[in-house]
């Protein structure tokens, strides 16, 4: 079992969590993930690393609502039945930084994926860089972390869909303004959002990363939710991923796979509903 430290709140369907757990942490590189289990009979959640404490042996995860195995670990308070990690593969430049001294980069994040955004940005800036980041979201008050975020990166642009905060419109309203100012894009986030990126990107032949994390599931590689194609090859994104060339990757077949179990995931969220007794805030 591991301590929860805490499994607050931040908006209206995210939540961040710290957890006890020092082995975890050890040699955690950005851009990798951990997987957490509520309970003895939960399904494995794999949730990217959003920042780590390794003196105190703290992790700090990000996750939202979105179904019933997200719902039943918001209601976690003391402790978890298991965490394990860190697992896939660290960010490429995190990894590598000496290779892309003198690049330009920017980071484009949308929702919670801004998540793991922080602590490449962060890692980055202590190795000397000096990183953009844009920022989107549907409105202003689903922003998270943004005096953290704006505390490492050299400039941040935010875009809502509804103009209440920053751009009005998407990222790849910012980034094509922008786009001759960078050398690599990094995206994180909804896959139709790195999906626009990407088709912005290629048109302009600017080399773009992409984190494939929405499509796992398990986590390991054996149930094979997370599978893509990329430069026309089947790849896993827990294991070969997250990360991927952006410009190989089959985004139309990586959509129609996040299909494949909504109504299964409906079920399961009704089902967890009523076994809270009918709460799911």
């Amino acid at each position: 079992m591991y301590k929860v430290i805490y499994n607050k709140k931040i908006n209206d369907i995210t939540y961040e969590l710290a957890i006890d757990c020092p082995h975890v942490i050890e040699n955690a590189i950005p851009g990798q993930f951990a997987i957490v289990m509520s309970y003895e009979d939960s399904e494995r959640i794999p949730l990217t690393i959003y920042d780590i404490d390794k003196e105190k042996g703290l992790l700090y995860l990000i996750y939202q609502v979105v179904g019933a195995s997200t719902l039943e670990l918001s209601k976690v308070k003391k402790e978890l039945f298991s965490v394990s990690g860190p697992l896939g593969n660290g960010n490429i430049i995190c990894s590598n930084p000496n290779d892309y001294k003198g690049k330009r980069i920017c980071y484009v994040g949308g929702g919670v994926g801004i998540a793991p955004v922080y602590p490449q940005v962060k890692f980055l800036k202590d190795k000397g860089f000096k990183v953009d980041v844009i920022y989107g979201a549907r409105t202003a008050n689903l922003f998270i972390i943004r005096d953290k975020l704006e505390s490492v990166a050299n400039k941040v642009m935010y875009a809502t869909d509804d103009g209440s905060f920053g751009t009005k419109g998407f990222v790849t309203t910012i980034l094509e303004k922008n786009i001759n100012n960078y050398d690599i894009v990094v995206a994180i986030g909804p896959v139709i959002m790195m999906k626009s990126v990407c088709d912005l990107t290629k048109k302009y032949n600017v080399k773009t990363i992409v984190s494939m994390n929405p499509l796992m599931i398990d986590g390991s590689g054996m149930c094979g939710a997370c599978r893509c194609e990329v430069d026309g090859k089947p790849k896993f994104a827990c294991i070969h991923g997250p990360e991927f060339d952006g410009h190989k990757v089959n985004f139309d077949s990586a959509l129609k796979r996040m299909n494949i179990y909504r109504d299964e995931e409906k079920i399961k969220m009704d089902e967890m509903i009523k076994k809270l007794g009918g709460k799911n805030d």
